[in-house]
């Protein structure tokens, strides 16, 4: 009987896709970049967030001191803001490609051309 895959698994596997996607064109770039998922935005960011009456989608870390830079996405926030599929998809890669844009401090559409098309 197969295993069934839970929607963290799903939203995991969409990272991961989004991820490879910029991979092949900035892979010297990212290779010390850390991806990860955490089901919701820690405290601090949602406060943080409270004067603008958003909820964190993602949070770009810097890094420095002897930490990679980690850039995390927060899987229930993304899921509320996109239905599955393709939406859900491409919301995760722009999410990618603006915390990339920023942290090598360029336009999101040079990280990735296809940015904000989907």
């Amino acid at each position: 009987m197969p295993l069934r895959r839970t929607r963290a698994d799903r939203f995991a596997d969409l990272v991961l896709d989004a991820v490879e996607r910029l991979e092949g064109r900035w892979r010297r770039e990212l290779a010390d970049v850390e991806f990860a998922v955490e089901s919701v935005p820690p405290i601090d960011a949602i406060e943080a967030a409270r004067n603008s009456d958003t909820v964190p989608l993602c949070r770009l870390y810097r890094g420095g001191a002897g930490h990679n830079a980690r850039i995390v996405l927060y899987r229930r926030a993304v899921e509320a803001r996109a239905s599955a599929g393709a939406e859900l998809a491409a919301l995760v890669q722009d999410l990618i490609t603006e915390r990339v844009a920023e942290l090598l401090e360029v336009e999101p559409e040079t990280i990735d051309p296809d940015y904000g098309l989907d």
